[in-house]
């Protein structure tokens, strides 16, 4: 039976096997609570604002604009996203907009964020299973979905921004997420099958492995190119009959590579 890589791997092209690092200390699968979120990393609080009550508002507004999952609002408030963009662009942490994190990719708008995990979720009574995450950016996304899934392996291709993520992830010892450096359009096998799969890039198909990877009765969501050839937010789910695919509302996100960089 191979070992799963603990929290951040690497994988090594050159063997086909992940080089694990050093466990990042033990996590939770209780049900998540309100602040409960990763232990709080040592170093300045707030960054010149009240987080906690910017955030509890940050949440508010995404209850008035339609996220009703409660597991994903308490996510979504346990998780500092302010940690997770550059200090320069801190102020703006809470705000409903997506920001540069470098390299040319950006922190997807917290409304998106909870959109798509609402999505992931449909209304499972408890936490996902194992999730593949196509796309780690800085780590935010790995951090919210730590608190909805028992196991979370996100995945890379900007060495750069994998670097970053680990560094941004390492003070909350999420013991449940697992970093891989590689390239997402060959998703990770070697972790398969998955309950749940959400790319933060879109090409003008779903990339076959991905689809070989998703579990019976698991969902996939990501955005897609359309034949009209607008990005849209799509669902798949892998039912004993086969892939059913729902197109759902316009979007825009950085448009899925391969390869490493």
């Amino acid at each position: 039976m191979t070992r799963r890589p603990s929290f951040p791997a690497r994988i090594d092209f050159s063997h086909g096997q992940p080089t694990a690092a050093r466990p990042a200390g033990a996590g939770s699968k209780a049900a998540p609570r309100a602040g409960a979120a990763a232990r709080a990393p040592v170093g300045p609080q707030g960054l010149g604002m009240d987080s906690v009550a910017v955030r509890a508002s940050m949440v508010q507004k995404l209850a008035a604009q339609g996220v009703a999952d409660k597991w994903v609002l308490q996510a979504m408030n346990a998780v500092e996203r302010h940690r997770f963009v550059d200090p320069a662009l801190v102020n703006q942490a809470y705000e409903d907009t997506s920001l540069p994190i470098g390299l040319g990719q950006t922190i997807s708008k917290p409304n998106v964020v909870a959109r798509m995990m609402e999505l992931l979720r449909h209304g499972q009574p408890g936490k996902l299973g194992r999730v593949l995450e196509i796309g780690t950016g800085c780590g935010y996304q790995a951090a919210v979905l730590s608190h909805l899934a028992t196991e979370v392996y996100s995945i890379e291709r900007l060495r750069g921004l994998h670097d970053k993520a680990r560094d941004n992830l390492r003070p909350f010892r999420l013991a449940n997420v697992h970093l891989l450096f590689g390239d997402g359009m060959a998703g990770f096998p070697k972790g398969a099958p998955y309950a749940a799969i959400i790319a933060a890039a879109g090409g003008e198909a779903l990339p076959q492995p991905w689809l070989e990877q998703l579990a019976v009765g698991g969902r996939l969501v990501a955005p897609m190119v359309t034949a009209a050839g607008q990005q849209a937010l799509v669902v798949v789910d892998k039912t004993v009959q086969g892939l059913q695919q729902t197109v759902l509302e316009a979007v825009h996100f950085v448009p899925l590579k391969s390869g490493i960089a």
